[in-house]
C-alpha cells in the first residue's frame, strides 16, 4: 500500500525543517541588513528571500528528487574524489568550523554578553559555550528524539518568543522605512547585496546538509517510494519556506524600522539588544536571551547530529557517531571562544567558495534530466564555477590575511576581468561556459551511440 504523508504530518516536518534551518544567522543577518538597506529594504529583500530561502529549499528539494541517500553521493556525481572533497568541505563549515561555534556567540551577544562588563567577557564566553555545547551535545546523542525536540517543543517555543518582540516592534515601530537612507553597498545595489547577505545564513549548504535527515523522518512516518519521498520533501519544503519568508521580512522591516532612533549597529546581535531593550527594558533583554538561545540551541543539535551521522557514513572504519558528536562540540567549543566578529569574518571568504559550487550542483540536480545527468555536464560546469569560485574566495579574505598571503592584486586583476565578478557572481559566466561545453560534449557522445 502507498503511504503518503497528512496534511498535519508535512506540518510537523516543515516545523522541524524551519528548526534546523533557522538559527543564529537568521536572527542576526535580516536585522543587520535592514539597518543598512533603509528605504531600499524591499530589493535588498528580495535577493536576501533568493539566497535565504530558495536555494536551501532547492537544496533539499534536489536531495529528495536525486534518490540519492546524502549529499555524499549526490557530489560523487562529479567524481568520488570530489565527492569526498565538497561534502567534508560543506559539513565542516555549516558544522564546526563555523555555523555551530557561530550558534553559540549569538547567543551569548545577545543574552549574557549584555549586561557583562568588557573585562568579564572572555571568561564569561567560556563558561557560557561549555555549558551551551554540553545541552547540545546532550540532545545530539539522542538523534531518533530529533523530531520530537525540533518539531514539536524548540520551534513553536522560538516562534511565540520571536512573535511577541516582532509583534511590538511592528504596533509601534521607531521610524518610517521611506525616511532611512541606505548605506554602503546598499545604496548602489540592494538586491545583489542582499543576495549575497543571504550566503551568510549559510542555509544553501544546510539545505543539502540536512535534507537527508528530513528524508529519514519522512521514511520512519512509512513513506518508502522514493517518487513519494520526493513529493513529501518538496512539499514539506513550500510550507517551510512560506514559514521563513514571512518571519525573515518582519524580522528586516524591525531592524529598518529601528535606524529611527538608534545608528547601524556593528552587528545584527547588538541591534537585537537595542531593540529589544527599546521596547521591553530589562525583560526585554530576558525575551532576546530566550529567543537566541532556543533558535541556536535547536540549530546546533541538528548540525551535531547530521554532521556526526555523515563523518561515521564517510568514514565506516572511523569512529563511531558518538564519537563524532563529541569531537564536534568540542572543537566548536574552542573556536566559539574566538568571538562573533573573527568567526563571521572568516566564514566569508569560505562561503564565497562554496557557495557557487553548490547552487551549481543543486541546478544540475534539479535538472539533470535534461542530459541525462551525465556525469561529462557535471563535471564540466562545476570545474569552471570552481576556478571562479577561488577568485572570489581569495578576494574575500579579511585584509590582513590578504597582505601577509600577497595576493590582494592577482585576486583583485583576476575579478575585474570576469563578467559580474564587482558584484560577487563571478561564477555565473564560467559556469554557463562549462554548461555549454559539456551539453555539446553529451550531445557528440549521445549521436556516437545512436550510431553504433
Amino acid at each position: 500500500m502507498t503511504k503518503k504523508l497528512n496534511f498535519r504530518q508535512s506540518l510537523v516536518i516543515a516545523s522541524m525543517l524551519f528548526g534546523l534551518f533557522f538559527g543564529a544567522g537568521n536572527l542576526i543577518f535580516p536585522v543587520s541588513m535592514g539597518q543598512l538597506a533603509g528605504a531600499d529594504v524591499w530589493q535588498a529583500s528580495a535577493g536576501f528571500l533568493l539566497t535565504g530561502v530558495g536555494l536551501p529549499i532547492l537544496g533539499v528539494a534536489a536531495l529528495g528528487i536525486s534518490r540519492e541517500n546524502g549529499l555524499l553521493e549526490l557530489s560523487s556525481r562529479i567524481g568520488k574524489g570530489y565527492g569526498m572533497f565538497f561534502t567534508c568541505a560543506l559539513y565542516l563549515t555549516i558544522g564546526p568550523f563555523f555555523a555551530i561555534p557561530r550558534c553559540a556567540t549569538v547567543s551569548f551577544t545577545i543574552g549574557p554578553g549584555t549586561v557583562l562588563s568588557p573585562q568579564s567577557q572572555t571568561l564569561a564566553l567560556g563558561i557560557f559555550s561549555f555549558a551551551f555545547f554540553a545541552v547540545a551535545l546532550f540532545l545530539a546523542l539522542r538523534p531518533g528524539e530529533i523530531l520530537t525536540w525540533v518539531g514539536k517543543v524548540l520551534t513553536p517555543l522560538f516562534l511565540v518568543l520571536l512573535g511577541v518582540l516582532v509583534l511590538r516592534a511592528l504596533t509601534a515601530p521607531m521610524g518610517e522605512i521611506s525616511e532611512i537612507a541606505p548605506q554602503g553597498a546598499y545604496a548602489s545595489g540592494a538586491f545583489f547585496k542582499g543576495f549575497l547577505e543571504g550566503y551568510n545564513t549559510m542555509d544553501a549548504l544546510a539545505g543539502l546538509a540536512l535534507g537527508i535527515i528530513v528524508i529519514n523522518v519522512i521514511r520512519t512516518l512509512g513513506v518508502e517510494k522514493p517518487e513519494d519521498i520526493a513529493v513529501s520533501t518538496v512539499k514539506a519544503g513550500v510550507f517551510t519556506a512560506i514559514i521563513m519568508s514571512a518571519i525573515y521580512l518582519l524580522i528586516t522591516v524591525v531592524g529598518t524600522q529601528s535606524r529611527g532612533v538608534f545608528p547601524a549597529a556593528e552587528n545584527g546581535g547588538d541591534a537585537l539588544v537595542q531593540i529589544s531593550e527599546y521596547y521591553f527594558g530589562g525583560v526585554g533583554i530576558v525575551i532576546l536571551a530566550l529567543i537566541g538561545t532556543v533558535a541556536c540551541l535547536k540549530t546546533a543539535v541538528g548540525l551535531i547530529t547530521s554532521c556526526g551521522a555523515t563523518f561515521e557514513k564517510m568514514f565506516p572504519s572511523g569512529p563511531s557517531y558518538r564519537v563524532w558528536a563529541v569531537i564536534f562540540a568540542v572543537v566548536s567549543f574552542v573556536i566559539a571562544n574566538a568571538g562573533l566578529n573573527a568567526i563571521i569574518a572568516y566564514s566569508v571568504p569560505v562561503l564565497m567558495f562554496l557557495y557557487p559550487l553548490a547552487v551549481a550542483l543543486i541546478l544540475l540536480t534539479l535538472f539533470g534530466k535534461a542530459f541525462g545527468n551525465d556525469r561529462i555536464v557535471y563535471r564540466w560546469v562545476i570545474g569552471f564555477t570552481l576556478i571562479a569560485a577561488l577568485v572570489d574566495f581569495f578576494n574575500a579574505l579579511p585584509e590582513g590575511t590578504a597582505r601577509f598571503l600577497h595576493i590582494t592584486g592577482v585576486a583583485q586583476a583576476a575579478r575585474d576581468l570576469l563578467p559580474l565578478g564587482d558584484l560577487g557572481f563571478g561564477w555565473l559566466c564560467p559556469g554557463a561556459v562549462g554548461l555549454v561545453i559539456g551539453l555539446i560534449l553529451h550531445k557528440r557522445r549521445e549521436a556516437q551511440e545512436a550510431k553504433e
